[in-house]
């Protein structure tokens, strides 16, 4: 089984002539009756044995951690994280394997946050500072780590320590707040969107790993973007009423028709519990108490279907008063 990725690779190395490789593109294309970027593809699993090594690894990975632990946690996190970097010089650099190389990634981060975080923050009545230390240390493994093994999704984790610095370091400063918080967040799902949209334009035909880079960081942002916003909508003064109800749907139509611009799903999914939580609350309102959540499944799940299979028409039309700004930095209309 090959991916769009090895087939770029291919090409990069002189196996395969670009022609060739745009013409075998077009032709899965034509057979799908949908782009490849419209696919939103993204490389993971590309056989049994990317799972056999995850399932290897964890046991290993968690039994070192334990053993390590007897002795001190700042020692079990650090081994956790010193043989997650050791296996991903195997398994990331020399088999390229997609699942395994994510889950490595993870351990080794975690690792280092929590052999800082729980072997000294917790031990200290001024942990304050050891969070944001764990997360800046988190933070600098993960930049070493993208350097070395340029894994996807490792940006996207080392921006999420960074976010952990900027939360810790606030809470640190100033007295704890809700609203503070949900701003923080919000701040940070917007230069995470932005540092997407970035990764989106240097690669708008998605046919190499600048895209699966974007992909993750789009799978970042859009949570860190939603949940302040339908979060503040449910914690109004108000009751669930209609007019909270056509609020979240107003908002969700609105980032749908942003998920179509940039052909990317995340938003959509991300906002989607908030959506049923509102409607169901206010089916609950008038009385249908027991299926008001089956009602409203069935309502956006066949709405959600009917997206996807119009989703190619859908794009098209909604591309045409897209601004040309932003048409630049997203895959063309097919």
């Amino acid at each position: 089984m090959y991916t769009d990725d090895d087939l770029s690779s291919a090409v990069e190395h002189g196996v395969l002539p670009a022609e060739n490789a745009q013409a075998f593109r077009e032709f899965v294309q034509s057979k799908r009756h949908s782009t490849i970027q419209d696919e939103e593809h993204f490389r993971l699993v590309t056989g049994f044995n990317d799972i056999f090594v995850v399932i290897a690894a964890v046991l290993a990975l968690f039994a070192l951690g334990t053993l390590g632990n007897t002795i001190d946690d700042f020692v079990g996190g650090m081994i956790v994280a010193a043989t997650a970097w050791g296996l991903s010089e195997y398994f990331t650099l020399k088999r390229r394997m997609a699942l395994p190389s994510i889950v490595l990634m993870f351990f080794c981060l975690g690792g280092v946050y929590y052999a800082i975080a729980t072997g000294f923050a917790a031990k200290s009545a001024e942990h304050g500072g050891y969070f944001v230390l764990a997360f800046a240390l988190t933070a600098a493994v993960a930049a070493a780590h993208w350097y070395r093994f340029k894994v996807p999704i490792t940006l996207a984790a080392g921006l999420a320590t960074v976010i952990g610095i900027v939360i810790s370091s606030a809470s640190l400063v100033f007295d704890f707040s809700d609203t503070l918080i949900k701003v923080l967040i919000f701040i940070s799902g917007v230069v995470v969107f932005a540092v997407a949209l970035r990764w989106d334009s240097r690669d708008r035909l998605r046919q190499s790993r600048h895209s699966d880079v974007a992909f993750w960081l789009h799978l970042l942002a859009a949570p860190l973007l939603v949940h302040p916003i339908f979060v503040t909508i449910a914690d109004g003064d108000f009751e669930v009423s209609v007019a909270q109800a056509l609020i979240t749907l107003v908002l969700y139509l609105g980032l749908s028709a942003l998920s179509l611009i940039l052909d990317r799903r995340a938003l959509m999914v991300s906002a989607l519990s908030y959506v049923v939580y509102v409607f169901g609350a206010l089916l609950t309102s008038f009385g249908v108490v027991n299926l008001g959540a089956a009602i409203i499944g069935v309502v956006i799940g066949f709405g959600l279907l009917l997206v996807s299979v119009f989703w190619h028409p859908l794009r098209t039309m909604i591309m045409r008063i897209t601004p040309a700004s932003l048409e630049q930095l997203v895959p063309p209309a097919r």
